[in-house]
């Protein structure tokens, strides 16, 4: 506490030493005699000033801000107010002014130097560092690295306005200009992107043209993710294949999607999974009243659980086959929205599994629709999947069965629709886990055929669109997610080897596996038709009679040739054609 009362007394001090060197200064150049009284009434004023307003005589000079600089100009021109009725007349208005003036430079001159002197960096700078951003962003990072073995280099950006400038000697140049410059010396160790903002094709352009000059590159997280209370430095993460091949909606309406949720009670089925633990995560940002997680698996339901930990969560742990349970879950908490996100969608069990898969996905399914419309239910949203589309899979061929009940059951006052849309990053089962933990392993890394292409989307792009085609929904669509380019798997083992710096490791090619397709489809065909937003767009609703397909679905659980019928509802699948 006493280093406290001895800094504050000091700049006390400061403000009377300064104020009688100020004054003194501008009487001798107005050729006025020093006018002791007035001089005496000024500090007095700047003292109680100073104490009074923001209490100044406490703000750490260390630690001093942009915010603390107009804070004491603030202070003084407000004891200037007060001060100068007195001397109005004993003394002219300009010399006043000019001590003023005079005064709030010498003041924040000297806090300035003594912030830098103290802030200086005690460490060796043995590092080069170049920072890819010239925004807020960069600037913060800059100097949260001042006291670090990094010395940062230059900033490069690709506003031409800022080129040929400079940040506190730090130079600003352009991509080009950067690369010449790191010609004529040593490689340099670290690359940052600081653009928050920035989309996965103008990462890609960074990544693509100054990759070979860098022994790392990192870059800090979305806007979305970022958080401002901790420091920047502590949340870069390393350049990873996500960064580079995620696409990022740029239709994305939130205010639609607040619309759609807030205050709403909502039921996520598969809630632990990859989608439905995402979907879990932004209903809750997005102000649902009450959330209803409901899974079968224990772990998965406990790890969201434990990862939200909010009040308005419900956790129920059952199957939805359970038709018992299911229909108490729904009746008791009565949701005004389902997401269906509950099914096996991996290719290779589902074809070693085909009753499970039937059950589950078929089933389970239609348990939940038929009790979101016996309980009038607002929105039920299905998540299916581009292997629906020909499918040449079991997994594909129960979600567009799926699709074809959610489109043609007797839905009353239930607006039922499906959202169908690719491969989700990172997701459990997807092939960048499996590659990644293959490079860690020194390889090979496992890819089923050369020339096998996969439409990939980051998680929570693809969970907020699935939000926003549910808040357009009016039930019997089926809204396809525009999920841009098709990306060769070849190229994405390629490019995560490449990220990893094990430049050594193999491909290995083992043959396409039971019922995989070298290239998915979002459209069964060109009939498709547009909504107001670019990445949803709506397939051709195809009708079938629910009589039928009711029928068909009982024959197909007690056949014996599941293969069999399972064509008869659905005659375009092709079983094992890839």
């Amino acid at each position: 506490m006493k280093i406290h009362l001895d800094k504050r007394v000091l700049n006390i001090l400061i403000i009377i030493c300064l104020s009688c060197i100020t004054f003194a200064w501008t009487f001798w150049i107005f050729h006025k005699p020093f006018e002791l009284g007035i001089v005496l009434w000024v500090i007095l004023i700047r003292i109680l000033a100073s104490i009074l307003i923001f209490k100044d005589y406490s703000l750490s000079w260390s630690k001093a801000t942009q915010k603390t600089f107009i804070i004491k100009s603030f202070v003084y021109i407000v004891a200037f107010i007060v001060y100068m009725p007195y001397a109005y007349g004993k003394v002219r208005i300009a010399g006043m002014l000019s001590e003023l003036a005079f005064y709030l430079f010498a003041i924040n001159f000297f806090m300035y130097m003594y912030y830098i002197f103290i802030n200086r960096s005690r460490v060796k700078k043995s590092k080069s560092l170049v920072i890819f951003g010239a925004g807020r962003a960069g600037l913060k990072l800059e100097e949260e690295y001042r006291n670090s073995k990094y010395k940062v280099k230059y900033f490069v950006d690709d506003n031409k306005a800022l080129q040929k400038r400079s940040i506190d000697g730090i130079r600003i140049v352009s991509k080009n200009e950067l690369i010449q410059n790191i010609g004529e010396e040593e490689k340099f160790e670290l690359l940052i992107i600081a653009m928050p903002s920035a989309n996965q094709k103008r990462i890609n352009i960074i990544y693509e043209k100054l990759n070979d000059y860098f022994e790392d590159i990192r870059i800090l997280p979305s806007m979305s993710t970022i958080l401002d209370d901790k420091s920047f430095v502590s949340q870069l993460k390393n350049l990873s294949v996500e960064d580079l091949l995620a696409r990022h909606p740029q239709d994305l309406d939130k205010k639609i999607i607040s619309g759609f949720l807030e205050d709403k009670k909502v039921l996520v089925t598969g809630a632990g999974g990859s989608i439905g633990s995402e979907i879990s995560r932004q209903c809750l940002r997005y102000g649902v009243k009450e959330l209803t997680l409901l899974d079968h698996s224990e772990f998965n339901l406990y790890s969201i659980c434990e990862e939200l930990n909010s009040s308005r969560i419900k956790p129920i742990m059952h199957s939805v086959l359970n038709v018992k349970a299911l229909e108490k879950t729904i009746s008791t908490c009565k949701p005004d929205i389902i997401l269906h996100a509950a099914a096996y969608k991996h290719v290779p069990l589902v074809e070693a599994n085909i009753e499970e898969g039937i059950q589950n996905n078929i089933i389970g399914t239609k348990n939940c629709i038929d009790l979101a419309i016996k309980y009038n239910v607002k929105k039920f949203i299905l998540i299916s999947t581009d292997k629906a589309v020909r499918p040449t899979n079991v997994m594909g061929t129960t979600k567009r069965i799926c699709e074809l009940y959610a489109g043609n059951v007797d839905s009353k006052s239930t607006e039922i629709a499906a959202v169908r849309f690719g491969n989700v990053l990172g997701s459990s089962g997807s092939v960048i886990p499996k590659f990644t933990t293959q490079i860690e392993k020194g390889g090979p890394v496992t890819v089923t055929h050369k020339d096998i292409t996969r439409y990939f989307m980051l998680i929570p792009e693809a969970c907020e669109l699935v939000l926003q085609t549910g808040a357009i929904a009016k039930g019997g669509e089926i809204f396809i997610l525009d999920m841009g380019k098709p990306i060769r798997i070849t190229d994405l083992a390629k490019k995560m080897i490449e990220l990893s710096g094990k430049k050594d490791i193999q491909i290995q090619f083992t043959g396409l596996r039971a019922g995989e397709k070298l290239y998915e489809e979002l459209l069964i065909n060109e009939s498709d038709q547009k909504t107001q937003y670019e990445s949803i767009t709506v397939a051709s609703r195809t009708k079938y009679d629910i009589k039928e397909l009711n029928k068909e679905i009982k024959e197909l659980l007690t056949c014996k040739d599941k293969l069999l019928q399972l064509k008869k509802i659905v005659p375009e699948f092709n079983h094992n054609a890839g």
